[in-house]
C-alpha cells in the first residue's frame, strides 16, 4: 500500500509554510521532491520522517496512521547531507551502529554487516575512520548505516550537495543502482533538476509550499502544466500570447503554430513553451527571424542566444549538437529559426 500523505499542512504561528497537500508514494519507488530553497520539499521529508509534526492532515504507511508516531518508531531511516558519522568509529562500526543499538549480535548480524558493506563497495575500507575517507566514501557509509536495518523507506535529504560535480554524477548512478538492488522505497530531496531527471521514477515539483506538478521525468520535461514547472524544470523558451484559432497562438513574434489547444478558448492568454533543442536553424511552418547575440561552446552542445527582430525584449535559447558546431553562426549573424509545432507546449497563463 505504500506511503500516503492526506491534506498534510505545516504552520509556524500564522505562517503556513506547507499548504495542505496529498501525495502517494508507491512501494519500491524512487520519488524525488524537487524545488528551490523555501519550496517546502525538506519540510515534507521531515514530516514523513517524524522529525516535524504536521499541523493538520494525516500520514499513513501500509494503511496505518503514523501521524503521531515518533521518528524512532517509524520503519524509516534518513541519510543527511552532512553524513553524521561517528568520527571515533571505523567504517565497520558506523555501518553496524543500528544493529548495535537494537542489541542484535551473533553470526547473522556480522554477516548482515559484511553484506551491507559489500553492497556499498566498502568491504576493503572496513577498518578506516571517517577522517581517512573521501566525501563519496563517507556518503556510502551513511547509506550503509541507513539500509542495514532494512527500513521500509529511506529518506535522503540532499545527500549529494557537498560533493564535486564528477563524484556527484557517480553517486547518482550508484544510488539508483542500490535502490533497485535492495528494492526499497527512496524519497529523495534535491534542488538539482538534472539530478532529479537522472534518478527518479517520479518527481514532485514544489514551489512556495505547494505541489506544482507530479509526474515522470519525461512527463515533466515534455509536458509542463504550469509556468513555474516550464521555467524551473529544465530550460524552456517561454513566449506569451493569446489563442487565435485552432492550432495557432498570436504573439509578439507573429502567429505561432502549435499542436494542441485542448480546453483553451479563443482570446485566452497562454504561454508557448519550446525547448532549446526543439528549435533549429532554417525555415519552416513556424519561422522566426532573429540575430545571434552570443554563442557558447559546451562540448556536446553549442548554445546560441538569439534576439528576434520583431520583439527584441525576448531572448531565445537554441542548442546545436556537436555534429552541427562547424556550421554554427557567429554573434551578429541574422538567422531564421523554426520548430515542429508538435514540440510546442501551450500552458494556460493564469499567474
Amino acid at each position: 500500500m505504500g506511503l500516503k500523505l492526506r491534506d498534510v499542512a505545516k504552520r509556524y504561528g500564522m505562517q503556513e509554510v506547507l499548504h495542505p497537500l496529498s501525495l502517494a508514494v508507491g512501494s519500491g519507488e524512487f520519488l524525488t521532491l524537487l524545488g528551490p530553497s523555501g519550496s517546502g520539499k525538506t519540510t515534507v521529508l521531515r514530516l514523513i520522517g517524524g522529525f516535524t509534526q504536521a499541523s493538520s492532515g494525516n500520514i499513513l504507511f501500509d494503511g496505518q496512521d503514523i501521524t503521531q508516531l515518533p521518528a524512532n518508531r517509524r520503519p524509516f531511516n534518513t541519510v543527511f547531507q552532512d553524513y553524521a558519522l561517528f568520527p571515533h568509529m571505523t567504517v565497520l562500526q558506523n555501518a553496524g551502529y543500528g544493529p548495535l543499538v537494537q542489541r542484535r549480535q551473533g553470526d547473522d548480524t556480522r554477516k548482515l554487516i559484511d553484506e551491507t558493506l559489500d553492497i556499498v563497495g566498502l568491504s576493503a575500507l572496513r577498518d578506516r575512520y571517517p577522517a581517512q575517507l573521501s566525501g563519496g566514501q563517507k556518503q556510502r557509509v551513511a547509506l550503509a548505516r541507513a539500509i542495514i536495518c532494512q527500513p521500509k523507506v529511506i529518506l535522503l535529504d540532499e545527500p549529494l550537495a557537498a560533493l564535486d560535480a564528477t563524484l556527484r554524477r557517480q553517486m547518482q548512478v550508484f544510488l539508483k543502482q542500490i535502490q533497485r538492488r535492495i528494492d526499497t522505497t527512496f524519497v529523495f530531496v534535491t534542488h538539482d533538476q538534472d539530478e532529479a531527471i537522472t534518478m527518479s521514477d517520479r518527481i514532485v515539483v514544489m514551489n512556495l509550499g505547494r505541489i506544482e506538478q507530479v509526474g515522470t521525468p519525461k512527463d515533466l520535461y515534455f509536458s509542463p502544466r504550469t509556468r513555474f514547472v516550464a521555467g524551473f524544470f529544465g530550460d524552456n523558451n517561454l513566449i506569451s500570447g493569446t489563442v487565435s484559432d485552432e492550432g495557432h497562438v498570436d504573439s509578439s513574434l507573429g502567429t505561432l503554430p502549435v499542436a494542441g489547444l485542448s480546453g483553451l478558448i479563443r482570446g485566452e492568454e497562454v504561454l508557448v513553451a519550446i525547448r532549446p533543442e526543439s528549435l533549429r536553424l532554417g525555415k519552416g511552418a513556424a519561422s522566426i527571424q532573429a540575430v545571434v547575440t552570443d554563442s557558447m561552446f559546451g562540448g556536446a552542445l553549442t548554445k546560441l542566444l538569439l534576439r528576434p527582430t520583431r520583439d527584441q525584449s525576448i531572448t531565445l535559447d537554441l542548442r546545436l549538437s556537436g555534429l552541427d558546431r562547424g556550421s554554427a553562426p557567429s554573434p551578429g549573424d541574422s538567422v531564421s529559426v523554426t520548430y515542429d509545432p508538435a514540440d510546442a507546449v501551450v500552458i494556460a497563463d493564469r499567474g
